[in-house]
C-alpha cells in the first residue's frame, strides 16, 4: 500500500491536464501512473451511438459508462472515482466499484475450501469469511496488463500465483470488454490453471440509471428472472437452502420499483438493510446457462434508460448499495464531487452461488488443468 501511494505521489495524476476530457468528464491523466512497477492508464471504448465506457487496468474497473437518455443527453450510469489515487487508497476510500472480481466473487464461509482433497485457508477479510477473493488484496486491486483493440474492445490479462490469498494453483485470466453497435457492454472472463483450483469471476458495476448519483436509486424498476433465491444468515453467508420467491419481497418476476419492498420487515431484507442476495436464475437449466435470454433488467422512469442483463452463470447477486453513505463512507467524495447516499445504486453480479465450494449440491466453480474457464456477463442499454 505504501509503495502504491508513494508512487502515486510522484506521478502527475493529481495535476491539471490539457488532455481532452472523456464524454463522462474524466481526465485520462488523472489515471496515468505506475503501481507495483506496472503502468496504469484509463482506456476509452465507444460506438457510434454515443455510448462510452472508460476502464482502468487497475482492478479492471469500469470508471464510467455513458449512454444517451430519452432526450439524447449523455448520462453516466455507474458509481466511481475520478482519479486513480482514490481507487488505490484502499485504507481511506475502499471500494469495489466497477472491478473485475477474482479469484472468487462473493463470500466463502470461514475462508475455508477443500480442493482435490486438501484444505486451504483463504484470506478472511469479511469478518470470518473470505469476500471477493480477499478484498483489498484481491484482483480488484491488482494491475492487469492491457491491450486495446480498436475503439470498442479492451483485453485485460492477469497472472495470479499459486497461493494468492490462499488459493491453490497459478491461474492466468483475461477479462475482455466489448462495446457493441447496439449499446451493449459485453464482458467475457476466461482462465486456465496449472493446478486444480476454484474460480468465480464477476463484474462489480454499481448502476444508477437516473442520471443523478447524489440521490437514492430505489425508484428504479427491477426484474429478476428467478423463481428461487438462496437465503443468508446475519453474516451474509448462504445457509444452503434454496427458497421460492413466491409471496415474498424477493419476487421480482413481475418488474417493480425497488422502493416497493426494500423497507419490508422480511427478515432477509432486515438482515442486509436492503437487498444483498443471490437469485437462482431460470435461464440456467440442466447444467447450462442460456446467455441469449434476459436474466435481469433495470429501468429508470426518470431517464427512460433500460438495461437488460445476460449471463451463462446460474446466479446473480442483487446488491442495493446498503453500505454506501453509512458511517465514514458518508463523507467520501466521489466522481463529480458527489457524496453517495445509502441505496444509491444496484449491482447485478453474475456468479456461481455464494460459498458454492462448501455446498457440493450446487454448481461448482472447480477448474482443473487443461480445462478452460469461461463466464459471460452482458448489459444492453436502450430507451423504453
Amino acid at each position: 500500500m505504501g509503495t502504491c501511494m508513494a508512487g502515486l505521489a510522484l506521478m502527475s495524476c493529481q495535476q491539471q491536464s490539457d488532455t481532452q476530457l472523456t464524454v463522462s468528464g474524466l481526465d485520462p491523466m488523472a489515471f496515468d501512473t505506475v503501481i507495483s512497477e506496472k503502468q496504469v492508464k484509463l482506456y476509452t471504448l465507444k460506438n457510434s451511438n454515443g455510448m462510452e465506457v472508460c476502464i482502468t487496468n487497475y482492478g479492471g474497473r469500469v470508471v464510467s459508462l455513458v449512454v444517451p437518455d430519452k432526450d439524447g443527453k449523455p448520462t453516466d450510469v455507474v458509481l466511481g472515482f475520478d482519479n486513480i489515487a482514490q481507487y488505490a487508497d484502499t485504507l481511506n476510500s475502499p471500494s469495489d466499484y466497477g472491478s473485475s472480481v477474482g479469484r472468487y466473487a462473493n463470500r466463502i464461509n470461514q475462508g475455508r475450501i477443500t480442493v482435490d482433497g486438501k484444505e486451504y485457508q483463504l484470506t478472511q477479510n469479511d469478518g470470518k469469511h473470505c469476500l471477493h477473493g480477499g478484498g483489498t488484496t484481491g484482483w480488484m486491486n491488482k494491475v492487469y496488463d492491457a491491450e486495446q483493440i480498436g475503439d470498442s474492445i479492451l483485453k485485460l490479462s492477469l497472472v495470479s500465483p499459486d497461493g494468492d490469498n490462499g488459493f491453490p494453483g497459478e491461474v492466468k485470466v483475461t477479462t475482455t470488454y466489448k462495446v457493441t453497435a447496439d449499446n451493449m457492454l459485453d464482458i467475457v472472463f476466461e482462465g486456465e490453471t496449472d493446478k486444480e483450483t476454484i474460480i468465480n469471476m464477476t463484474n462489480h458495476n454499481y448502476y444508477n440509471l437516473n442520471g443523478d448519483l447524489s440521490k437514492v436509486g430505489t425508484d428504479m424498476i427491477l426484474y429478476v428472472n428467478a423463481d428461487n433465491f438462496t437465503p443468508s444468515d446475519a453474516t451474509y453467508m448462504t445457509t444452503g437452502e434454496i427458497v421460492s420467491v413466491e409471496g415474498t419481497p424477493m419476487d421480482f418476476r413481475t418488474p417493480h420499483a425497488i422502493a416497493d419492498s426494500i423497507n419490508s420487515d422480511y427478515q432477509q431484507i432486515k438482515n442486509a438493510t436492503g437487498y444483498d442476495h443471490n437469485w437462482c436464475l431460470n435461464t440456467y437449466k440442466d447444467g447450462k446457462g442460456d446467455d441469449t435470454q434476459v436474466c435481469a433488467s433495470l429501468y429508470s422512469p426518470t431517464t427512460g434508460i433500460f438495461m437488460e442483463m445476460y449471463t451463462n452463470e446460474p446466479g446473480v447477486q442483487v446488491y442495493t448499495a446498503n453500505f454506501q453513505g453509512v458511517g465514514r463512507d458518508a463523507d467520501i467524495i466521489r466522481k463529480h464531487g458527489i457524496k453517495y447516499p445509502k441505496h444509491v445504486s444496484v449491482c447485478l453480479e453474475s456468479q456461481k452461488y455464494p460459498d458454492s465450494p462448501n455446498k457440493p449440491e450446487w454448481v461448482q466453480p472447480t477448474l482443473k488443468p487443461g480445462e478452460k474457464y469461461y463466464s459471460r456477463a452482458a448489459y444492453k442499454f436502450s430507451i423504453k
